[in-house]
This record gives structure tokens, C-alpha cells and sequence, in this order.
């Protein structure tokens, strides 16, 4: 049987100056790790980093200082796909006992979700996965349809059918509403977008080797919102939201969609594919008309959009953008309380005219590597035209923090589930 290593922290510093070589220190029977930085939290989360790559297995939470939050940023930082549990976690009162494990339930679900092998995870059974974790935590509340293949293609969902044509696995559409408000008619208070795409080889645009080896995570979007809504659920959500995930497979075949077809969307809107490797886009747009056709007072989108917004805020933050200003600041103070990192990217009106084509309203991309300058605010731009309200309470999260390519000194190499916490929180806010 493996001896369990008792984890103490203390609220100061093991040496002058304080590094990270200081930051756990042993005793006689326990690792202490020293917390009195410039946030606590990170330093908790980075000593179980350290913890985990000492090869213990079974850390036990004890002493002082171990609330919610300090236990939950242990389980990040000791967390990886190769050994997901082993924590014993120190006593709580029974209410934060319930708020801790629910945040791991979830986490671990989003976690195993994006870490999943493309092979073992298909656009259909995304969809279908999202729908019965969702099921299993709403219960009656929950009504769903999936809408796959070619009946895509009958409905008119333009983008979502036509990035994933190029698939022998159908591209799908979950359309989900929780709504607990027990009345039929209740308006949709929230709708949430994601973008789902299983595997992302760039299309005819093709990625490089090392561009294309993590495009597993491309569904983090979808994985995302629908880990939002089950933490909101498990916390007493009481209003009506509508979960939208859009899912496909960019591949290349003799179905592929190619560079400059042109695609005709329920709305008018016509866009010349000038890459397809802009794919994300093309499958929101649809997931967008829908969320403002519901009439949702709110839309949020997720999705892991543009190399662009890595660039500009790195990977320990996501960056959020919106034509209304106030959801902005109010989703970054949210996300501030959650002690998620996000910042926001320049986002006007006519963002959504910076693809100009000759031959459509719009291209889906310019035509050069990354998209050019602002390809995330240009990006943003084009999500606009397809929401209501002149962009009134619609706000687009570019998730850069939501999967670590190797391991770092707070993650595990895999998915981090970042910004889980903070959606979830504006869904109850």
C-alpha cells in the first residue's frame, strides 16, 4: 500500500529571496509548501505541480489554510491524464465540501473530454456526450436534439455541414435547453456556443506536423460552455439556458470544402472560404444565428479560435472581446473572483469589414498566415454579423489558456479547463 505524504501550508517564506526552489521545503513527515507570494493561490498550485513530478501519488491535505479554493488549485497543479486522482482532500464544512467536489466532477469530466484521442472522439459522440453528462445533472429539465449528416445540409446549417463534409464522421449540432423555470414559455436568459471541432488538419489549408499534432483540443470550446452550464447546474441554476455546441471533423478528401467556395448562410450572409483552416468561424456562425433566433437576453461563445490571441495574451490567459462594453468588464470582474486570468481584445464594429471579397459579403479569413495583423479582433469581427441587437449582450471568449501543448510549473501538459469557473459564475451571477 502506498504511504499517503501529509501536505501542510504555511503563510510565509522558507528563504530570503523566496524562489521556486524555496517554495516546498520537507519536514519530518510532511512537505510543506509556502505560500506568503504575491498570490497563494498560484504558489499552491505550483507547489502541487512540483509534488506530483516528485512521483508522489497520494498527497493528504492537512493542517491549516486548505478552504475551497486552495484545495481546488492543489487539484489543478497536481492533476494530469496519466494520473487523475490520489488527493485526500482536507475536511470542510459539508456546503464547501460539496461546492469543491463539484468543481472536480466537472473539471475531470472536461479534462478526460478535451484530452481524448480525435480517434475515440467524433463530432456525433461529442454531441452526444455533452448531452448526457448535461442529462444526467438537469434531469427533467433537460430536452435535447442532435441533427447530423446530411440532415445538416436539408436545414441549411451551411458552415457546420460544410467544414465537416470533408469527414467520413458527420459533422452534428446539439441543441440543448435546460430549463428549470418550469414554464414552457420562459424566455432563454443565457445561450451558449461552442465550437467543436474534434480535429482540426487545417483542411486544404493544411497545417504543419507541429501545427496540426495538438488539434485534438479543438473542441475546447464545446467542452467548455458545457462544463459551465453542469457547474452552474450542480450550484442551484434556476435560470433557462440554451446549450448550442457545433461539431465537425476538418479533413481533407474529395468532399473537402475547398478555397473559394462560397457559403450562403440562413441569415444572408454569403462568405468566400479564403482559408480552411478559419474553420472555427464557419461552425459558430451557425451556433451564433440560432443563439440569437432563441432570443436569449445573453450569448456567450467559447472556442479555441485563432493563434492570433495566443499570441497577443500567451497561455495563462483567454481573451474575451465584445461590442458591449459593459458585459465586458462585468465578465472581467467575474472572472477576477474566480482567479481566472482574461483580457480584453479590441473589438468595433468594423472589425466585421476586414475580410473584404470580392465575390461574398465577406471573407472568412485575409488571405495570409494567421490571418494578418488583429486576426482574433478580425476574427470577433466576423462572429458579429451573425448576432442579433447590434451585438448587445453577446460576448466571444478566445480560449489560449484552455490546453498546455508540454507540462508548465502550474500544469500538466493536457487541458486546463480555464474559464469553466468564470462562465459558470456569470450563468448564476
Amino acid at each position: 500500500m502506498t504511504k499517503k505524504m501529509n501536505i501542510l501550508l504555511l503563510n510565509n517564506v522558507a528563504a530570503q529571496p523566496f524562489d521556486e526552489s524555496t517554495l516546498i521545503t520537507p519536514t519530518a513527515d510532511a512537505l510543506v509548501i509556502h505560500t506568503q507570494t504575491e498570490n497563494r493561490f498560484e504558489a499552491i498550485q505550483q507547489g502541487a505541480r512540483k509534488i506530483a513530478t516528485m512521483g508522489i501519488k497520494q498527497p493528504r491535505l492537512s493542517g491549516e489554510g486548505w478552504c475551497v479554493e486552495s484545495q481546488f488549485h492543489f487539484y489543478q497543479g497536481f492533476y494530469s491524464p496519466l494520473h487523475q486522482g490520489g488527493i485526500e482532500y482536507a475536511p470542510l464544512e459539508e456546503e464547501d465540501s460539496q461546492s469543491l467536489q463539484a468543481q472536480i466532477r466537472v473539471y475531470n469530466w472536461v479534462k478526460a473530454l478535451i484530452n481524448a484521442t480525435p480517434e475515440d472522439l467524433s463530432p456525433l459522440k461529442l454531441a452526444e456526450r455533452a448531452e448526457e453528462f448535461i442529462r444526467q445533472l438537469g434531469g427533467t429539465h433537460v430536452t435535447s436534439s442532435i441533427t447530423s449528416g446530411e440532415e445538416l445540409k436539408d436545414k441549411n446549417y451551411a458552415g457546420i455541414y460544410g467544414v465537416g463534409r470533408g469527414s467520413d464522421r458527420p459533422p452534428a449540432l446539439l441543441t440543448l435547453d435546460y430549463n428549470p423555470t418550469g414554464q414552457q414559455d420562459a424566455e432563454v436568459d443565457i445561450a451558449l456556443v461552442g465550437k467543436g471541432i474534434t480535429f482540426d488538419s487545417g483542411g486544404y489549408s493544411i497545417k504543419s506536423t507541429d501545427g496540426m499534432l495538438y488539434m485534438k483540443i479543438d473542441m475546447g470550446g464545446a467542452a467548455t460552455v458545457t462544463g459551465a452550464l453542469a457547474l452552474a447546474i450542480l450550484n442551484g441554476l434556476n435560470k433557462r439556458v440554451r446549450l448550442i455546441l457545433c461539431c465537425a471533423e476538418n479533413l481533407i478528401s474529395g468532399h473537402a470544402y475547398k478555397l473559394s467556395d462560397i457559403i450562403q448562410y440562413r441569415n444572408g450572409t454569403t462568405v468566400e472560404v479564403s482559408n480552411t483552416d478559419a474553420e472555427g468561424r464557419l461552425v459558430l456562425a451557425d451556433g451564433l444565428i440560432d443563439a440569437s433566433n432563441s432570443g436569449a437576453k445573453m450569448i456567450v461563445d467559447a472556442a479555441t479560435l485563432t493563434g492570433a490571441a495566443v499570441v497577443a495574451v500567451g497561455t495563462r490567459y483567454n481573451a474575451i472581446m465584445s461590442l458591449d462594453k459593459k458585459l465586458q468588464n462585468d465578465f472581467l470582474k467575474i472572472a477576477e473572483q474566480e482567479n481566472e486570468l482574461h483580457w480584453p481584445l479590441p473589438l468595433n464594429k468594423w472589425h466585421a469589414d476586414e475580410c473584404p471579397s470580392a465575390f461574398a459579403d465577406t471573407q472568412n479569413s485575409r488571405p495570409v498566415k494567421g490571418g494578418g495583423a488583429a486576426g482574433a479582433s478580425n476574427a470577433a469581427g466576423f462572429l458579429s454579423r451573425f448576432v442579433g441587437n447590434e451585438g448587445e449582450g453577446w460576448l466571444h471568449i478566445d480560449l489560449a489558456a484552455v490546453s498546455c501543448d508540454s507540462a508548465n510549473k502550474f500544469y500538466a501538459a493536457g487541458a486546463t479547463g480555464h474559464g469553466v469557473r468564470s462562465i459558470a459564475r456569470l450563468l448564476l451571477a
